[in-house]
């Protein structure tokens, strides 16, 4: 598991390889995520919106912006945590994710970003 805090707001993310399947008649290799998003802070956020980078080992990256997480924009008090899955597909067995989310503060109603540590996507038979 990867964890990373950034202003008292902690993300910890797990990977998983769900498979390989053909699309466009080109071999894909699907990732799944879990990612759970915990306010350490003393005051309530709100996510919404998102930033990710998605490398893969063919030097492709995709770049996706979006409003929150799967349709959600979950508004955290301290102490509580959203967590939530997605996945992406890569044209190589190795690649990697990192990025931020755009929260606000709802105290001070300044908007922050925190962000999302690199976190690897590898199949398992391409592993030495």
């Amino acid at each position: 598991m990867i964890q990373q805090v950034t202003r008292g707001i902690k993300i910890s993310v797990e990977t998983s390889f769900e498979g390989t399947f053909f699309k466009n008649y080109k071999m894909h290799f699907a990732f799944g995520y879990k990612i759970t998003i915990e306010n350490q802070s003393k005051d309530s956020v709100q996510l919404t919106s998102r930033h990710w980078q998605i490398f893969d080992a063919l030097n492709s990256i995709e770049i996706v912006d979006g409003e929150g997480v799967i349709g959600k924009k979950p508004v955290l008090k301290p102490g509580e945590s959203h967590t939530y899955q997605s996945g992406c597909l890569l044209a190589s067995p190795i690649g990697a994710m990192r990025g931020h989310y755009n929260m606000v503060n709802f105290t001070t109603t300044k908007k922050f970003r925190v962000f999302i540590p690199t976190f690897k996507l590898s199949a398992p038979f391409a592993l030495n």
